[in-house]
């Protein structure tokens, strides 16, 4: 089983890790594309002005700039540490024990628009690049992706079940044929539903925390649901790719 997770774009600092090794990292297949997208991201950063355009960033950023300046010579840390926000929050990858945390290294991967998606434990900088980002000179990022991460996917996981949280934005990367997605939906006290935005994320985290603890390992959408249900998520399947988390 694999969960896949969005990324976010806020980031923790530092690390404690050596300097970025694109070899290290899984999904090596993608390593001329992840090289040549960190070339243009550094040479970005040498403009802030453009940056900012580019990137959607305030006149506050000189931080995200300079994180994208010194990609290469950055230490860096696990990307299960590296990425913060709501579902991460939800996740507490901090409160795993030594056996739970080696569980989230096998289970969990996280999509990127720098690296395409890396797993849990490869080891990554913090940078700034936004799925709908366009880089100068560049294709849109679905565009250079679409080529080579879809079929890096497929071979990562190897014929395993894949729960696939990620955003719309992220999907369009590089799909996964049969992954099974969750989508968060509100039920008022009419009975109607309605999409959730702010708290999407946060249950996301949780069905995710759910599958990393689980000893059970899940091989279909109705396992899934089982274990989100277990966990206290209240859940319907929608189809057989589609798990509803249900909040009121």
């Amino acid at each position: 089983m694999l969960v896949l997770l969005p990324p976010s774009e806020t980031k923790s600092d530092g690390g404690t890790d050596v300097p970025l090794e694109l070899e290290s990292l899984a999904m090596p297949q993608l390593a001329a594309v992840r090289d040549r997208l960190i070339d243009e991201v550094v040479k970005l950063a040498a403009d802030p002005d453009a940056s900012r355009a580019v990137l959607g960033l305030g006149k506050g950023a000189d931080t995200e700039i300079a994180r994208n300046a010194t990609l290469r010579t950055s230490a860096t840390r696990p990307a299960l540490e590296r990425y913060t926000g709501v579902l991460y929050d939800a996740l507490d990858a901090r409160s795993f024990t030594k056996v739970q945390r080696a569980k989230a290294y096998a289970r969990l991967g996280i999509g990127s628009a720098l690296f395409g998606a890396v797993r849990a434990d490869d080891l990554i900088p913090a940078y700034r690049l936004s799925g709908g980002s366009k880089l100068p000179g560049l294709p849109t990022l679905s565009a250079v992706w679409r080529d080579v991460l879809p079929d890096a996917l497929v071979a990562e996981v190897a014929g395993e079940l894949v729960i696939d949280l990620r955003s719309g934005t992220y999907q369009q990367l590089g799909r996964i044929p049969d992954a099974i997605t969750a989508n968060v939906l509100t039920e008022h006290p009419d009975g109607s539903r309605t999409v959730v935005s702010h708290f999407n994320k946060h249950h996301k985290g949780l069905l995710a925390r759910a599958l990393v603890l689980t000893r059970a390992d899940p091989t279909d959408i109705r396992a899934v649901a089982r274990v989100a249900t277990k966990s206290g998520l209240r859940t319907e399947i929608a189809s057989p790719t589609e798990l509803l988390i249900i909040t009121s």
